[in-house]
Parts: C-alpha cells; sequence; structure tokens
C-alpha cells in the first residue's frame, strides 16, 4: 500500500477521509416495527394464495389422458418377445382401445413417454458425436471417440450417428384410430413434422451433402445403429424430406430428458378435416402400436399421453402447490406474529419485564 505524502507509521495506512471511506454516506436503515411487518407478511401471504388459485384453475382447464400400454391390451405378448434380444428384428403390432367421454377442445398433443428410464447420465449424454449430426463429412466416417462403444458395428464400418444416446433411440410408432357412437373406425390426423425446437431442426442438425449424391449415397459406408430396425436415411417412410439427421422423431429423442420419467412429443391433431376440426369428439379410440423399443432391462414402462394445453402448458400441478403452500406457510407465521405482538408488544412495559 502506498504510503500518504508526508506522514509516516501508523498515519501512513489511515483511509483517506473521504465519506465513502469513512462510511458517512446516506443511508436508509428501515425500521421493522410491527405495523410495518405484519402487513407484508399477510399482502405476500395473500398475493401467493391468489396465484395459486389462478395457475390451480388454469392446470385444472387442460384435459389429459394416460395409458400404459406396456402390457395392456394385445401389447403383452410383444412385451413378452422383446424380453429375448435375438426377437429384435422381428415385428410386432398390438391395440389399445380406450374411450373419451368429453371432447378435446383446441390443439390436443400426442406424447410418448417413459418411467426409469434415466437420459441425465452424464456419461449416456456425452456419448453421441455433435460434430457428425451437424453434417459434418470428415466425422461421419470418423466418428468421436465419445462415442464409444457404439462406434463402429461387429464388421468394423462407422455407425451413423453414433453413440449410446441415438443407439436408444424410441422407435415406437403409434397409429390413432376414432369411432363415433356408429360408423367405421376412422385415422385421427397427426402432424409428425413441427415438433422440434427451431434451433434443433435448422442449426444443430444437417445432413451431410456431397454434390447432387442421394441422402442414401452420401451414407454409403457406414451402418446402422445396434438396436435401430432401419438405416438413418429411411427413417420416414412417408416423407423423404423427414429423413437422416433431420428427423423429427431423432431430434426430439436427442434432446435429453431431465428425469426418469418424462414424455416426448410425437405427434399434433391436425384439425383440417371433421370430425377433429374443434379437437377430439368424444367416442372409442384405439391406438395399433409397431411394439419395438424394450423396457424390461431397465424396469421400465412405457404410456402414450394425449392431453391439451394452455399458456401455462400441461398438466403439471406442483407451482400452483408450491404457491399454495407457501401462502399457508407465510399466513400461519404472521398469524403468529400477530398474537406475539398483540400480547407482548403493545404494551412496553411487557416487553422490559
Amino acid at each position: 500500500m502506498g504510503k500518504v505524502k508526508g506522514k509516516t507509521g501508523p498515519l501512513a495506512r489511515r483511509p483517506d477521509n473521504s465519506a465513502f471511506k469513512q462510511q458517512r454516506l446516506p443511508a436508509w436503515s428501515p425500521m421493522l416495527t410491527a405495523n410495518t411487518v405484519l402487513p407484508f407478511f399477510y399482502f405476500m401471504a395473500l398475493l401467493c394464495m391468489l396465484l395459486g388459485v389462478w395457475l390451480l384453475l388454469t392446470v385444472q382447464s387442460t384435459k389429459e389422458i394416460k395409458m400404459d400400454y406396456t402390457e395392456a391390451g394385445t401389447c403383452d405378448r410383444c412385451f413378452e418377445m422383446r424380453k429375448n434380444v435375438s426377437n429384435a428384428a422381428q415385428i410386432c403390432r398390438c391395440k389399445v382401445e380406450f374411450h373419451i367421454e368429453k371432447a378435446f377442445k383446441g390443439d390436443v398433443f400426442f406424447y410418448y413417454g417413459l418411467q426409469n428410464f434415466h437420459q441425465n447420465l452424464r456419461r449416456y449424454m456425452d456419448s453421441r458425436d455433435d460434430g457428425q449430426m451437424v453434417g459434418r463429412r470428415k466425422n461421419l466416417k470418423n466418428p468421436s471417440s465419445y462415442c464409444n462403444p457404439f462406434i463402429t458395428d461387429p464388421n468394423g464400418l462407422p455407425i451413423a450417428p453414433c453413440g449410446a444416446v441415438a443407439n436408444s433411440f424410441f422407435n415406437d410408432s403409434f397409429t390413432l384410430s376414432y369411432r363415433g357412437s356408429t360408423g367405421p373406425w376412422v385415422p385421427v390426423p397427426l402432424l409428425r413434422k413441427g415438433i422440434t425446437w427451431y434451433t434443433d431442426k435448422n442449426v444443430k442438425y444437417r445432413n451431410p451433402t456431397d454434390g447432387n449424391k442421394t441422402l442414401a449415397q452420401v451414407f454409403e459406408g457406414t451402418a446402422q445403429p445396434l438396436y435401430w430396425q432401419k438405416p438413418v436415411y429411411e427413417l420416414d417412410s412417408f416423407d423423404p424430406t423427414n429423413n437422416g439427421f433431420i428427423n423429427d422423431d431423432l431430434i426430439v429423442w436427442m434432446r435429453e430428458a431431465a428425469f426418469p420419467n418424462f414424455k416426448k412429443l410425437y405427434g399434433v391433431l391436425y384439425r383440417t378435416s371433421k370430425p377433429f376440426t374443434n379437437g377430439l369428439p368424444a367416442g372409442n379410440y384405439s391406438i395399433d402400436i409397431s411394439y419395438n423399443f424394450p423396457v424390461q432391462y431397465f424396469q421400465g414402462r412405457k404410456e402414450v399421453v394425449l392431453t391439451t394445453l394452455t399458456w401455462f402448458g400441461g398438466q403439471n400441478h406442483f407451482l400452483p402447490i408450491a404457491y399454495l403452500v407457501t401462502s399457508s406457510l407465510i399466513l400461519l407465521i404472521a398469524v403468529v406474529l400477530t398474537v406475539v405482538w398483540w400480547k407482548f408488544g403493545k404494551n412496553e412495559k411487557n416487553m422490559e419485564e
């Protein structure tokens, strides 16, 4: 520390005689009294209660139906078949039927869900090659070592896409059908594109290109992940523009979930034809399932979710309940402080005693 000119000893270490260093700046020190604190507590309790009730009513205005199809309907035989790894290439289809009593009005979202599947493990999340997924040709046939052990197939061919995340890609598919009180089954149209984040679809995931070669020719010399039934350039047999690394289902899966129980978007109701212009009408429904994804190895469950959404999202009661619990705690503290103040604080002599 520098010395003050002309001063030695303790005077050289004395702070400057300024308002800041001598702590003489003007300040406001609030006096916390019952007349100021108690109204604040009651106001916060009322505010949290109103927010909680408002959010709870908003959440309850959504409609949701969940169906665990792991062993439901005719899926029990598929469940048993998938216990054997040697049956992975065999196709198994099953059906689950359900009834909707009240119509789902507005946009309806179709999700698939998994339970006890930990996508948040660090080693699992790191097992991917972002350079490969962004379309770099040098990474296509020379994947990153992060993808080990899912980097090459038994024949030594590089895997595209490589890594544990892509290898565990959820590959069940669904066809939703509707039947009213009378009449035949009618397929429910679902939008299967446009379900990803814009940045994922247009920035983080791109297909490699090589002149005028087709997508299949670009991926020539690579192998599909070990547990896939189709190569990456044939994921969508109906829309060739939805193949490769820009396949919507693949992109949705590659965005890892934070919790072991999660759901991911599969499709959105396409409201252009009757009787689905206003949403899902009441009636009987069936889901034809191509049952491919095994869950026995991690003791998991599979489900489908049909739900409507509000500005707040789906049926998540955590935040409104948290507000109501917080409101109750604040109100309890406010009442206790009021009783203490009424008994001891109003008369200063009681406090002195």
